[in-house]
Formats: structure tokens, C-alpha cells, sequence
């Protein structure tokens, strides 16, 4: 790149721009007039923070040369982790959020209130605002799971009592996993799914002979692996769920290994038996035989209910069952509810009208109005409201009941554990990865052999932002992969665009939308955007710009081998031979190796095949031909090892 156009973009003069710019690390001489484009590139997106960075230079060299009789400046130090949310930057900093906001903007940095800033952004921005940014203590993060916490939590208490069991629904992609709880509780939830296919984790409550069942509705597609392992993990019982006109698939057999892994009891649910090509005995084979599971019916241990969700048939023995399997497990379906909540984020979003919101399960004790609200050791707000699974307004949630709450400050992510607390200040550990730049796997060395398609996702929820990424790492191999080089909550802005921009992405939005400003601004900078409203419609597209990417392979076929008896006439890169087919078959116009004294010697291509005079095609096994190829002189009793080259297609 030119560097006057380097120099314009960046909107300082030329001159200025070569001599900042040793100063900021890079070699560029007082007579430079271009830039490569790497270096550029590299420019331009980190110019805010070290244009910062140098002015802060400059300006503690001035401080140094200031009167020390004004006395010491004393600055307010905030301690941060590795990655901060704008918010609760604020918080510790003591300032107004729009103050943050509008240092950051003038920064170049467009971030909204939850997405995360670095260290090294806080400081450049603190520095600014008067204030000593402090590393925080990293030691002081816990290593305790979220599950281990819970189970701590429930071994303490002593004044336990029975509570409605929590039941997941698993199983492949259209199965009829939420066409099943339609049916349980009379209500039409697949309509309201795009596409008929669930996208984020429901959790409802039904009335079964005076007994509250609680069920979990976990996505069935791939995409949603670590999603569906969550829902196990809250759960008491599971229903896997297997089609009888599709039998046992690839998600059955990924879903049964969570149930497996978190030592679920679990009866199998075989649906659409109402189907005309329905095979319930083939289905129980597939059970056996794949997954080792062996029928009540056939000499087993595991409970297999033939339903119809679709048609009603069968239901009331499922949940039964469901009520015989929760009755054999009370022991280990105890909680408190005198003691102070806690339970797992099933789901969480910002809503338009509400704010941060969160989808909880609450697992022991009673969650009330008013109760402070702790994820990860961090105060997270108050109780404003709960509404439970219908959308009415409740006071309190007992154990096993799935609860939105309203009144977050942020938005906690999907796993997390909610605890409450007497609202005593508790200090910030540090905090997940989250919301920041997604950190390659790859070397230096292999990043000069990977093709990448960067990419920016944008979503509405947590749980649909880890699904995508997940699925997106499975697709890439050692030749190609999907770089998400930055994922954030919320509708794709105009701070969206610049990043893409700088980095050469395209910019993919799940359940948002591009406000106005950015698709203009992404039209004129030509930056690709595109939303959708299925997650599978999103790794599809990615895919297959992954599969025009691949390069395809050039495999060596081979035909046959000829002796070499006559040289009838040798040209500077052409001869005429004559010869023998050993074995095989010659094709015109394919390649060949010559073989001298059991050594490759040579190589080249056949131009024009004979059988006596005629022009010909091919030459069978045993036959003669004369010759005219291409390559370096070859002699009398040379073998020519004949071979094709077929290009073949990879497959991610």
C-alpha cells in the first residue's frame, strides 16, 4: 500500500506518519513510500491503541519535566482481570457507563455494555479518566465446577425433602423431541421454533396422578452438543427419544453417551409409531445392537414406551413410567427448600422490554423477590420479577421449577450457577473467556498453509454463540477452517463493519439484525452480511465456502507398462518409438515414467498412439504400438510405466 493512502486513511499527514511510526515498533524509513500489505493491515487495526499508547509516552516524558512543587497526582486504582464487560468496568471504576462509552468510542473502539475489553484497552482508557489500572490476581479463581459447587451445596444440607423430579427429553434432530412435550402439555411450542426445530433450551412443568413433573426440552441437532450435555447434567431422569421409521442415529448415539457419562436413569421413547413404514422391533434391535441397550420387554433392564406424539397414542404410559422411574430414585431427588436458592442458567438474553434476562433451574432452596443474584462469585442484581414457564408473574421458585428472572445487570452465561446472597461485597474473580477475540489453535508456521474464512458471529443468546463456534470447529481441517475472530450479543452495528473491515471478515448474525447504518456502511466498504434464523443454515453456508476452498487431489492412476523396441526418430523434446504393452492398457494422451536398470530415470507424455498405421485410442495387453511422446531421449529396452491423473474432490 502506498503510504500517503496509508497516511489519508489514517488521517494524519504522510511526514507525521513516518515518524510515529518507529515509534510504535514498526521499521519504516524517513523515505519509505510504500507499506506492504501485512504491515498495513496490521497498522491500521491496531492505530488506535497505539496511537494511545504513544501519547501516553509522550506525555509522561512531559510530567517528568513539570515543577514537582504541584505535588504528587494520586490516581484511583482499579483492579481488572485478562477481560473486563464495559459494565462492570464502570462499576469498579465508579464512573457513568456513558463516560466509558464515549472514551471508548473516541478510541475507535465500538463495544456495547456487555461485550468484553482487554487489559491492555482498560488501561489506554483509564489512563484517560484518571485512573491506575491494577492486574488483578489471577491464583484467586476458582477450579470448582459448577456441578461439584451444587453438589457441595446439597451435601451440607441436613433438613432435606422430596422434590418434583427434572426430566431431559433427548434424542436425534426430528425425532419429535418437542412435538412429544406438545403433547405432554397441550400447548404448540414447534410453531413458534423456525423451521420446526428447537434453538434454545425450554424448560416446562406438568401434572401427572397429583405429581409435578419438570421437563427439559435440549435441541437435538449437533450444533447443540454442549447445550444438550447441560440439560443432562440438571436432570434426575431422561426420555431418549428414537423415531421408529428412522431408528438409532448419529445424535441417539451422542445423546445416549451424555445420559451415560452423567449416570442418568433413562427410559427410551420410541416415536411415530402411527407411521406406516414404523418398525418398532428393527428400532429395538438398533438399540441393542448399536448402543447396547436391551429392552424390558426382551430380557433387559431399560423401559422402551412405543408412542405417537403426533396422534396422542401412548403418552399416559410414558409418563407413568417417568413417575415409577422418579419414585425409584427419591433418595437422590432431595433439596432444602428453607435454604437460600441455587440453581443453573438454562438459557439467557437481553430482551428488548427486559433487559438481561435468564432462564434458571432452580435446584435446592426458594428464590424470591428481592434476593441478590450471584454467578461466579459476582453480585449480578437483584430479583425484580419471576415469571415461571407460562409467563405469569410468581413471588417465589421453589426446587425444580424453571424460572425467568428479571433484574440482572448482565447476562450470566448458559451452565453458569446461580447462588444468592446477604449482599455482602464479593471480590470479581476472573471471568470467562466469553465475549473477546476467539484465540487461534494454529502456529505461526501453519497459518501460512490454512486457508481461513474470518468471521464475526453475532447472536441473540449465549447458548446459540458456543453451538455455532462448536459446530464451526468441526468442520475445518488442517487445510481450512472458520476463524471466529470476534463473537458478541446483540443487533450488528456499525463498530461490527470496522472490525470486519480490519480484518478482512464477513460479519454472520443468528436472531439479530443489521441496523440500518451498518448495512450502508458494509455496502460501501463491500462487507459481507448475512443473518439467519437456523443454526444449521449457518454452518451449512460456512461449509460450503470451506468446500470451494479445498483444493482438490491429484490422484496417479495407473495403466500399463510397455519395453521400449525401436527408436524410429529423436527430436530435441519429441520421439517416435516403437514397442510392446506388457501389462495393462495404454490410453492416448495419458503420462508415463521411464524405468532404466529397476530406477526412475525420466518422465513425459504420449502425443499420438499407433497400431500399424492406423490412429488409435488405446493398445491392449500383449499388443505393438508406435509412439510419438514427449521427454528427454530414451533407449531400446526401457519400460515406460504408463499412468493417468484423476482429480478428486475432498470432503470436509
Amino acid at each position: 500500500m502506498n503510504l500517503t493512502e496509508l497516511a489519508r486513511i489514517l488521517k494524519i499527514t504522510p511526514q507525521e506518519l513516518r515518524d510515529k511510526l518507529p515509534l510504535m515498533g514498526f521499521h519504516i524509513g524517513q523515505k519509505a513510500i510504500k507499506v506492504d500489505n501485512r504491515t498495513a493491515s496490521k497498522i491500521i487495526n491496531q492505530w488506535p491503541i497505539l496511537y494511545k499508547r504513544l501519547q501516553m509516552a509522550e506525555q509522561a516524558k512531559a510530567k517528568q519535566e513539570i515543577d514537582l512543587n504541584a505535588g504528587p497526582i494520586v490516581k484511583k486504582e482499579v483492579k481488572i482481570p485478562a477481560f473486563i464487560n464495559v459494565r462492570d468496568f464502570a462499576t469498579l471504576a465508579g464512573l457513568p457507563i456513558n463516560r466509558i462509552l464515549a472514551e471508548l468510542m473516541k478510541n475507535s473502539i465500538f463495544a456495547s455494555l456487555n461485550e468484553k475489553i482487554d487489559f491492555e484497552t482498560a488501561s489506554i482508557i483509564g489512563s484517560d479518566l484518571g485512573l491506575e489500572i491494577i492486574p488483578e490476581n489471577e491464583s484467586e479463581e476458582t477450579s470448582t465446577t459448577e456441578v461439584d459447587k451444587l453438589s457441595e451445596i446439597l451435601k451440607k444440607e441436613e433438613k432435606m425433602e422430596s422434590r418434583p423430579p427434572v426430566i431431559v427429553v433427548m434424542g436425534h434432530v426430528d425425532h419429535g423431541k418437542t412435538k412429544l412435550l406438545d403433547a405432554i402439555r397441550t400447548t404448540d411450542v414447534v410453531a413458534g421454533e423456525a423451521g420446526g426445530i428447537t434453538q434454545h433450551i425450554g424448560a416446562y412443568q406438568v401434572t401427572r396422578k397429583n405429581k409435578i413433573l419438570t421437563f427439559i426440552d435440549t435441541p437435538g441437532h449437533e450444533a447443540f452438543t454442549a447445550m444438550r450435555s447441560r440439560g443432562a447434567k440438571v436432570a434426575d431422569i431422561a426420555v431418549l427419544v428414537v423415531a421408529a421409521d428412522d431408528g438409532v442415529k448419529p445424535q441417539t448415539i451422542e445423546a445416549y453417551r451424555i445420559i451415560e457419562a452423567a449416570k442418568l436413569p433413562f427410559i427410551v421413547a420410541i416415536n411415530k409409531i402411527d407411521k406406516p413404514e414404523a418398525d418398532i422391533n428393527k428400532t429395538k434391535q438398533e438399540l441393542s445392537t448399536q448402543l447396547n441397550i436391551t429392552p424390558e420387554d426382551w430380557g433387559g433392564k431399560t423401559i422402551c414406551v412405543p408412542i405417537s406424539a403426533k396422534v396422542g397414542t401412548g403418552i399416559e404410559d410414558l409418563l407413568d413410567m417417568i413417575l415409577l422411574t422418579a419414585d425409584m430414585e427419591t433418595e437422590n431427588i432431595m433439596s432444602n427448600p428453607l435454604a437460600t436458592a441455587a440453581g443453573t442458567v438454562v438459557d439467557s438474553k437481553i430482551d428488548k422490554g427486559e433487559g438481561p434476562v435468564a432462564t434458571v433451574l432452580i435446584q435446592n432452596g426458594t428464590l424470591r423477590i428481592g434476593d441478590q443474584l450471584i454467578f461466579n462469585g459476582q453480585i449480578y442484581g437483584k430479583v425484580k420479577s419471576l415469571k415461571n414457564y407460562r409467563g405469569e408473574n410468581i413471588s417465589q421458585a421453589e426446587p425444580s421449577v424453571p424460572v425467568k428472572i428479571i433484574g440482572l445487570k448482565i447476562t450470566p452465561d448458559v451452565g453458569d450457577l446461580l447462588e444468592t446472597g446477604d449482599g455482602e461485597k464479593i471480590k470479581i474473580r476472573k471471568m470467562k473467556s466469553g465475549l473477546q477475540k476467539t484465540e487461534t489453535k494454529y502456529t505461526a508456521q501453519d497459518e501460512s498453509t490454512v486457508k481461513k474464512i474470518n468471521l464475526i458471529i453475532k447472536s441473540d443468546v449465549f447458548g446459540s454463540i458456543e453451538a455455532i463456534q462448536e459446530s464451526l470447529e468441526k468442520i475445518g481441517n488442517i487445510e481450512v477452517k472458520a476463524d471466529i475472530i470476534y463473537k458478541g450479543l446483540g443487533n450488528i452495528i456499525e463498530g461490527d463493519v470496522a472490525r470486519a473491515e480490519s480484518m478482512k471478515a464477513q460479519i454472520l448474525g443468528f436472531n439479530v439484525k443489521a441496523i440500518p447504518k451498518a448495512e450502508e456502511i458494509a455496502r460501501e466498504k463491500k462487507i459481507t452480511i448475512k443473518t439467519y434464523r437456523i443454526i444449521y443454515d449457518l454452518i451449512d453456508d460456512v461449509k460450503q465456502q470451506l468446500q470451494a476452498l479445498l483444493e482438490p487431489e491429484v490422484k496417479k492412476v495407473e495403466l500399463g507398462k510397455l519395453v521400449v523396441k525401436a527408436i524410429f526418430r529423436s527430436d530435441l523434446n519429441e520421439q517416435i518409438v516403437g514397442g510392446r504393452v506388457l501389462t495393462g492398457q495404454l490410453e492416448k494422451d495419458s503420462f508415463f515414467e521411464v524405468e532404466r536398470g529397476g530406477k526412475i530415470v525420466d518422465q513425459g507424455n504420449l502425443l499420438e498412439l499407433k497400431s500399424g498405421k492406423e490412429a488409435v485410442t488405446m493398445v491392449d495387453e500383449g499388443q505393438d504400438c508406435g509412439m510419438k511422446i514427449k521427454v528427454a531421449p530414451i533407449k531400446e529396452s526401457d519400460i515406460l510405466i504408463f499412468y493417468k491423473e484423476e482429480k478428486v474432490v475432498k470432503k470436509l
